[in-house]
This record gives structure tokens, sequence and C-alpha cells, in this order.
């Protein structure tokens, strides 16, 4: 059996992996400014985090939903505290796909409407509703383009004002910041205006953050520089450091119903484990504090190359779009520089490094990054 053929790979085999570095199979050292897709957030093999994970697993990796997990619990207590969202309550599940899923039926469950409202190059994930929600028509196969999501421009307040008004939209979901869509932020205006047409509306917010969430930005989350509470947040990438798993935030306005969600391997005590260990770090350490003051230079430096048309970004999630596509300066910058680094369509490289990325490591970034311009 072969794999099926859906990614288009570079040549290199990683095997190893260390804070924001990593190895191929014929020990070539790389600098990761990509954590694979923004989900490192403390680091490869963080010593805290293979401990708690080996010490686990040594004990039990995976019971049912159906009796007690306390580590779940505990998972819920800590997020609660380390984003400043104490009163709201936790599902846990394994994908940001599947937490956007969940997010968009409890909000239907809710008020009892089909419509939702997205953004134009938005990005929610690939399974049923997930991938409706997502602006990008290759990917939707017939079978999920049901015609149930409108797009908007972002940022266009008429707009969006326009369609919440006719009363009918379940819900609303954008991204704190695009990531795929290359790095968009929304303004504090619009957000404010957004959360202010849900509630007048009867529509619910829902916050995606598996991307720009867990401190990437240089908060918790990336909506609370705009001074908003959505009614559902959901999570994943950076909350378990590369172990599957996620989580949806919801508003006490939601109750609960036995059977209204479930999961299989959502919240099993290996991934617990690995949350439980992302969050001590990010404490200790104060990786988000990090996040925004490594990233603050990293985006002050890079303002200062001609030859980028634009710098976009928050904290350690920056997007570089240039005039001409980008693909060969990619290449170059893995096969010559030993760096990795992520892309948005044909004109933009991202940044989405470990959230321990030093200054010095930064600095390293920027003088390879000038050898391949």
């Amino acid at each position: 059996m072969k794999l099926f053929d859906v990614y288009p790979l570079y040549n290199i085999n990683i095997v190893k992996g260390d804070g924001c570095k990593v190895w191929d199979e014929d020990g070539t050292e790389y600098l990761d400014l990509y954590g694979g897709h923004a989900v490192i957030s403390i680091g490869h093999a963080h010593p805290h985090y293979t401990a708690m994970i080996s010490n686990q697993v040594a004990k039990l990796g995976f019971y049912s939903n159906s009796v007690i997990n306390k580590l779940q619990q505990e998972v819920a207590e800590r997020l609660g505290k380390i984003s400043g969202y104490e009163d709201y309550s936790l599902f846990l599940i394994n994908s940001g796909a599947e937490a956007n899923e969940n997010a968009l039926k409890l909000a239907s469950f809710y008020n009892g409407r089909t419509k939702i409202v997205s953004f134009n190059k938005a990005f929610h994930g690939r399974t049923s509703l997930a991938v409706e929600a997502t602006h990008n028509p290759s990917i939707i196969a017939p079978i999920n383009n049901n015609g149930h999501v409108t797009y908007l421009p972002l940022n266009d307040m008429e707009a969006m004002k326009q369609e919440l008004s006719k009363g009918d939209t379940c819900a609303v979901i954008i991204e704190g910041i695009q990531g795929v869509g290359g790095i968009k932020i929304p303004t504090t205006e619009f957000m404010q205006e957004l959360r202010k047409a849900c509630s007048e509306t009867g529509t619910i917010l829902i916050l995606d953050e598996i991307q720009s969430g867990y401190g990437r930005s240089g908060k918790f989350f990336a909506h609370q520089y705009n001074d908003i509470k959505p009614d559902i947040i959901t999570v994943a990438k950076g909350i378990g450091n590369g172990f599957p798993m996620a989580g949806v935030l919801i508003s006490p306005m939601f109750k609960p119903v036995y059977g209204q969600l479930g999961t299989t391997f959502g919240g099993n005590h290996l991934a617990c484990s690995a949350a439980l260990a992302v969050m001590d770090v990010i404490e200790q350490e104060n990786l988000v504090e990090n996040a925004k003051a490594v990233g603050d230079y990293l985006l002050e430096e890079l303002k200062k190359f001609p030859q980028i048309k634009e710098v976009r970004g928050r904290g350690l999630m920056i997007g570089l779009e240039f005039e001409e596509p980008i693909k060969e300066l990619r290449s170059r910058l893995i096969y010559d520089e030993h760096v990795f680094t992520g892309a948005s369509g044909t004109n933009v490289l991202r940044l989405l490094p470990p959230l321990c990325l030093s200054m010095e490591e930064a600095k390293e970034f920027l003088a390879r990054f000038k050898k391949v311009l």
C-alpha cells in the first residue's frame, strides 16, 4: 500500500527536534520558524512535556468518557484561569476542524437557525460544515456545498451589519487573525461592531483561535486585543504541542444536554497530560510575553527590508507579502539556509515559530533571510 498522495513534499525527513531547532536523518540542523503549522507552542521535545506524557502513558493512556477523568477537570480549570474565561465551560476533542464542527452545531442547537457568516479567505477546517465555512472552493466537495454559508469581506462593517440585520444567521465564525488567508487582522472597530450586531440579532459569535490563540499573538487570544468576548472560542494546534487535541470554550448562556455532543478520543488521559504540560511551561517560562517581545522585534526589523511589499502580524504570527511568488524564496530558505517557514497563497511567507523563539534565534533568522533576499 502507498500513501494517498495529497501533500507536495520537500525532500527532507525530519527525525529530531529540540526547542526551535529540528534535524533531518542526515544530521542537518534547521531553524524552525514554522512549528509544524503553528502546532509547536512550547518547543520541540521540551523535557517537562516529554516527562509528563511518558509518566502518564506508563500509567494510563486512554479510557472512556463514560467515567470521571480528573485530568479533564484540571485542564478546564487551568485553561479558564490562564485565558481569562473561568466562567466558560470546556468541551475537549481532537482537532481544530472538529472544534469548529461542534461550535457550529452548538450554535444551531441554541437558536435553531442554519445560516453561517464567514469571511473571504477564511480557513476553518476540512470537515463537513468547517470546510463549507472555509473560503476555498477547491477543497469543498459537492456533498459539503449545501448553501449554509455567506462569505463577507473582512472588516467591511456595512456588509456585515446588512447581512446580520436579516435576523436569520445562526453564527458568525471569524479567526482572531486569519492564518491561511495571509495573516489578515480584523480591526478592533470591526470586531466590536460585530460583537454588538451579533448580540442584537441573536447570532452566536464564534472566535476561531485555533492558529492565533494560545499566546501566539502576544495575548492568550488574539481577540483580546479587541476587548470583546465571543460566545464560543475554538482552540487546537498549540494546546497539545503536537499531541492531537482541541477544545471548545463555551459561554454560560449554553446549557449542556446529555448526548448533545460526544467524542471517543477527545480529552483522553494522555492528551490532557500534554495540555497540562503546555500550560505549565507557558506560565513558568512566560512564553506569551516572549512571543510579544520577540514578535515585536521581528516585525520592526522585517519592515526595514525594501523587498517586502507588506509586513503583517502580531506576536509570533507574521506574514510577509511580496510582489512576486515566494515558492523559490521558501525553497532557498529551506535548502540553502536551513530555515523552515510557511506560505499563504502564492505571495505570502508565514512565520509561526514556537513561542520560545529567543531573540538570538530571531536575529539568526534575519541574517539567513537577508542572504536569500
